[in-house]
């Protein structure tokens, strides 16, 4: 029987920079002939190109601003304007507001702002925003980063069904994101912080309170990405298990996980 789950597919999770076999954040998920860039981290619109062709992409959502989650949408941009590919209409873009300046900023090289709506139809999120990609549903939810940052929940609502993964972007823990995961068939966390210091502004999790906020929002899946440099990605997925009960991974460079619920015992 064939597997007609969406599948998401790991193009990269290291930070805060690439290393030689891992590109920083970014992430595919495909639901038939739909794919959602997640993320366009330094190094991923290669890693892309591995799966799907750049014109296949049907839209890009961005969880915040920082160049380890954007920086290949400048990339992009000449990919979709000056490369030969003759995309039908500008590729939607759903991101943070002031996204679009930003990228005209980086992308301007003379008195003339550059075009950057020619190649992205932006869309500013803001917290409960909501889209819908051909079979996929996308909600996304404000979070806890000391920045414009989103989480987002995408929920297969195609006829074959079934299928729901929240991706946190960069956060600290946050009720924000547990209500958003509430149920999910995968929860993809990051787990950037090795420890918490005292009276430091929070803005990521650690592998421990990746776990936790999967406890707490009932996922049925835990897979642990953005893993910082202070542990290794098996140190993270072992923290991370002692505050949850079920299955823990690591979003490996090249990694794919199928949107299905995962059946323990």
């Amino acid at each position: 029987m064939a597997d007609n789950a969406p599948r998401l597919t790991v193009l990269g999770s290291a930070t805060p920079f690439p290393s030689a076999d891992n590109a920083c954040s970014g992430y595919l998920l495909s639901a038939g002939d739909t794919h959602v860039w997640m993320d366009a981290g330094t190094g991923t619109l290669a890693a892309l190109q591995r799966h799907i062709a750049f014109e296949q992409v049907d839209a890009i959502w961005i969880s915040h601003l920082h160049a380890d989650h954007t920086a290949d949408l400048l990339t992009a941009f000449y990919a979709a304007l000056y490369s030969g590919i003759r995309l039908p209409a500008p590729i939607p873009l759903y991101g943070p507001p002031g996204i679009a300046e930003r990228l005209a900023h980086f992308l301007t090289n003379s008195a003339r702002r550059s075009p950057v709506e020619a190649a992205f139809e932006v869309h500013e999120l803001h917290d409960g925003h909501q889209a819908r990609i051909g079979p996929l549903e996308l909600t996304s939810a404000e979070v806890a980063h000391g920045m414009p940052a989103f989480a987002v929940r995408i929920e297969d609502k195609g006829a074959d069904g079934g299928g729901v993964l929240v991706y946190s972007g960069d956060t600290a823990p946050c009720a924000s994101l547990v209500a958003l995961a509430a149920g999910c068939d995968v929860l993809l966390c990051e787990a950037d912080s090795s420890t918490v210091t005292a009276g430091e502004p929070r803005v990521h999790h650690t592998p421990e309170e990746a776990g936790e906020t999967a406890r707490r929002a009932a996922a049925h899946r835990l897979v642990v990405t953005h893993v910082g440099p202070g542990m290794t990605p098996q140190e993270a997925v072992s923290r991370a298990g002692t505050s949850y009960g079920g299955p823990v991974e690591h979003a490996a460079p090249g990694s794919s996980f199928a949107l299905r619920r995962v059946v323990t015992g």
